[in-house]
Parts: structure tokens; C-alpha cells; sequence
């Protein structure tokens, strides 16, 4: 299956993509551990374990798995004279821009690194100590550390939900808010433009060098023709506007309505799916502080042109907006922990409301979450569980861990 086709939450998983989490996960310490956005180190050997029990269970309920680490790899094999451009894009873009480094740098990757490897090095990043004894030929060289991260990893690309967000046949290709998580967001650039499954298949609504933030876990379809996202930590107001009107201009997409939800702007809301996720055509995983009123904003073409956007706010229960926009009679919001605050705060922290639809009334969840798991199951919910004790030290569920390329109707 090439290109993308993605037209909602739920409809049967036929392709996805994932990062298995590598030895950037290594390079976590705890002095840096807020500026990396994590709370905590996972056990590598265990979170891979768990990753591959994940990728295990979307295989067998009949998805195709396909890894970044893998397109990208292809990319460079197929095009090896792209390994420069990258390698120095990469480069500067973590912030290494003396052309002594960059070149220093560039020599120590392609001497010892060919193939995946080079790609997964760039994932993990490089210490001081990895180049041995170098000559001290600046001021900088002389006091940097021996531990010191020269490039810093990227830990967060084992959440593949973020850097980029399918759209009908076509893709976001997002500005992240983060300064460690912007570099993620290189590799499906490579991956869309060269790509042989993608290159000129994939119409770009978003482009990663624009200034305003949007993040895939704020991107929901919830029809073929409304697009929901989140006004959250990590997406910005400018950031839908400008998304909208790419989608509104072009004849390649369907969208015709974008519905901008205003959620609380804090780390366990960082995204809108981290409150609500669809699980089927009627029922969505809820977290209970975005029940009752909520603010949501319609955005529909202007009168004239794609350019003018119309602007209509909506204050209403999120049940009515649901029921309203995706035309179904009646839904049933699932509250995590069971409506219990204390409950709800515990797996709210561990992703209870992160789930993966992969068909209608089928969810992939973290088995840790026992009290909202058993109630997804009193409604109906076929639940399928993953181990999740290291991966969710990354505060991401399983939707966040994955980035469906395609769907079925």
C-alpha cells in the first residue's frame, strides 16, 4: 500500500508507522531530563520489549507495520546522494554551525556509520567522549566535558503520532513546539519527498519550516469532511488557521470544517488525544475535566475564498458537538477511571484516554489502566492490552506511539 489515506479514528488500520525506541533512550540523564520532556528514564531493553509486543498485536489484527527508521534507511539507499545534505541538515539543526564541527562531525558519521546505523545515530545523538582525544583548538574545546552531548538524541520519536498528521491523502507536516522535538520532523520530510511509497503522492497541507506550532496529537479526523484540533500547550491558534486554510484551498482534500477545541494548556493535557479519543462510531474515551461546557470554534472557507476563514464560536457540551459534526443520533462519552477523580487523575497521568482504534469497537490500551480498561469492556470495547510499565514514562499512549498511514472506510 503506498501513499496515505486517512479519513478517521476508527476505520479499520490497514498500514501504520512506529519508531521502536533506540539508544536515545541512553542518553537521558536525569539533569536533563525536563529540557528532553521526559519524567523519567525507561529500562531500554524493557521498553523495546514492550514496543515489540505492541507492533506484535497490530500485526495480528491485521495491520501492515512499517518503521521510520526503516523508510528513512531506504531513502538514503536509493538516493545515497542525499546522505550529505542530510547529514549537514541534521547538523545545523542541532545546533552545531562551525564549519570545523559540522565537517569534524560529518567525518566521524559516514567513516563509522553506513545504512540504518547511520540513521539510528542520528536518532541517538553523539557525546564528547565518542571522538576520543581531539585537539583543543578553541575555548569551547578545552572546557567541554568529556560527558557533554555534542548532538542531543531524540527521545521522543517513539512517539511517531507528533511530527506529522495524515489528512485524508495528504499529511501535516508540523512545527513542533519543543526545541528538542523540531529535528523529528526532518525524517518524513526526506521520507515525502524521496520516498518511492510517497514521493508525489502525499500533498503537504503544513510545512515544518513555518513559524506557528502544531502537533499530530492535537490533529483528530472526525469525518472524512471535519478535521478537530486541540488549542493546546503545543499548538497554536495561528498554527490551525494557517492549517485551514491550506486544507480549504486545495482540491485534494475533503475538509471542509476544522473545529478548534480549547483544552487546559498543562503536561497531562499536552494534547487533545491525551483528554478524548474515538473508539468507535458512538463512544470516545473521555478525561472528566473536559465534560460539561467546553469552548470549541468552527472554521469553515469564508464567503469569497479559501483565504477568508469564517470564525464561529460554539459553546456547548462536548456530546452535542460530537453528535452534531459527525451526525450520529446519540454518543456515549467513556469516562477514564470511571468518573472516580482520583482514579481518573492516576490513569489520566498513565494515558487512559490515549487509546488506538484499530476498527470500530477495537482499541489497543496500556494494561496498567485496570479500572478504565474494565470499563471500556462493561460498554463493549474489545480491549486489547499492551505492557506498558517503560513506555509510558514518556507520557504517550498508544495512539501517540503510532501514525496510521492508512485506513480503511
Amino acid at each position: 500500500m503506498k501513499g496515505i489515506c486517512v479519513r478517521s479514528e476508527i476505520g479499520p488500520l490497514k498500514k501504520v508507522m512506529l519508531h521502536r525506541p533506540g539508544k536515545e533512550l541512553l542518553h537521558l540523564i536525569p539533569d536533563r531530563l525536563s529540557e528532553l520532556l521526559f519524567d523519567d528514564i525507561p529500562f531500554l531493553k524493557i521498553a523495546q520489549r514492550e514496543h515489540d509486543a505492541f507492533a506484535a498485536v497490530l500485526r495480528e489484527n491485521g495491520a501492515e507495520v512499517v518503521y521510520l527508521e526503516d523508510l528513512m534507511t531506504e531513502v538514503l539507499e536509493k538516493r545515497p546522494e542525499l546522505v550529505k545534505p542530510f547529514l549537514y541538515q541534521w547538523l545545523t539543526e542541532g545546533d552545531i554551525r562551525t564549519a570545523k564541527w559540522q565537517n569534524k562531525l560529518y567525518h566521524y558519521m559516514t567513516e563509522r556509520y553506513q545504512g540504518k546505523a547511520l540513521v539510528e545515530k542520528t536518532m541517538e545523538g553523539i557525546a564528547m567522549q565518542e571522538l576520543g582525544n581531539v585537539s583543543a583548538e578553541s575555548l569551547q574545546d578545552r572546557i567541554a566535558p568529556m560527558d557533554d552531548l555534542l548532538v542531543d538524541p531524540m527521545p521522543n520519536l517513539y512517539f511517531t503520532r507528533d511530527p506529522f498528521s495524515s489528512v485524508g491523502t495528504g499529511a501535516l507536516l508540523n512545527r513542533m513546539y519543543y526545541p528538542t522535538r523540531c529535528r523529528e520532523t526532518i525524517y518524513a520530510d526526506y521520507i515525502f519527498r524521496y520516498h518511492p511509497d510517497f514521493a508525489g503522492q502525499v500533498k503537504l497541507y503544513y510545512n515544518r519550516d513555518l513559524h506557528a506550532t502544531i502537533e499530530g496529537g492535537d490533529v483528530l479526523n472526525l469525518t472524512a469532511d471535519t478535521l478537530a484540533i486541540g488549542i493546546s500547550q503545543r499548538t497554536s491558534p495561528d498554527g490551525i488557521e494557517i492549517a485551514a486554510r491550506n486544507l480549504f484551498r486545495s482540491p485534494e482534500t475533503q475538509i471542509r470544517t476544522v473545529l478548534a477545541f480549547d483544552i487546559p494548556s498543562c503536561r497531562a493535557f499536552m494534547h487533545l488525544d491525551t483528554v478524548f479519543t474515538q473508539i468507535d462510531v458512538d463512544k470516545y474515551t473521555v478525561h472528566p475535566a473536559i465534560l460539561g461546557p467546553l469552548t470549541v470554534y468552527e472554521i469553515t472557507p469564508g464567503p469569497k475564498d479559501a483565504d477568508e476563514l469564517r470564525i464561529r464560536r460554539i459553546d456547548a457540551d462536548l456530546e452535542h458537538i460530537l453528535e452534531q459534526y459527525t451526525h450520529v443520533d446519540k454518543v456515549e462519552l467513556i469516562q477514564c477511571g470511571g468518573g472516580d477523580p482520583i482514579a481518573a487523575a492516576r490513569e489520566q497521568w498513565n494515558d487512559g484516554s490515549n487509546t488506538l482504534c484499530i476498527a470500530p469497537g477495537k482499541i489497543v490500551v496500556y494494561e496498567r489502566n485496570d479500572i478504565t480498561n474494565a470499563v471500556l469492556r462493561d460498554k463493549g470495547i474489545q480491549v486489547l492490552e499492551i505492557p506498558s510499565s517503560e513506555l509510558s514514562r514518556g507520557r504517550g499512549g498508544p495512539r501517540c506511539m503510532s501514525m496510521p498511514l492508512v485506513r480503511g472506510e
